[in-house]
C-alpha cells in the first residue's frame, strides 16, 4: 500500500521511534461518504438500482474513521481505477492535542 507522503521510519523523532513495537498492527480505517436512517420496511423495499440518499452534499468533506475513531476529514480522489481519500482535516482529541 502507497502511504504516498509519510516519513521513512529514520526520519521520525526519537519520541516516534519509541512506537517501532506497534508499527506492524493493523487497524481498520474507513471513509464514511455519509449516512442517513430509515425504517426497516424501507430498507426491506430496496432493490437493484435502489438510490439511498445520504446527509452530505457532493463536495462535502467524508469522514476518515480508524478503528470506529473519527480522525480525518477528507476529499475522495481517483487513484488509477479505484477511490482513494486525500485528508484534509486531523481531527484533534484531547489524547492527541
Amino acid at each position: 500500500m502507497d502511504m504516498g507522503g509519510l516519513p521513512d521510519v529514520g526520519d521520525l523523532p526519537r519520541s516516534f521511534k519509541n512506537l517501532e513495537a506497534v508499527y506492524d498492527i493493523p487497524v481498520q480505517v474507513s471513509a464514511v461518504l455519509g449516512k442517513t436512517t430509515m425504517q426497516v420496511s424501507q430498507l426491506l423495499k430496496l432493490g437493484r438500482g435502489a438510490v439511498i440518499e445520504l446527509d452530505r452534499k457532493v463536495g462535502e468533506a467524508i469522514d476518515i474513521y480508524v478503528n470506529n475513531r473519527l480522525v480525518a476529514r477528507g476529499e475522495v480522489v481517483v487513484v488509477e481505477d479505484r477511490f482513494g481519500v486525500t485528508m484534509t482535516e486531523i481531527i484533534k482529541t484531547e489524547t492527541t492535542a
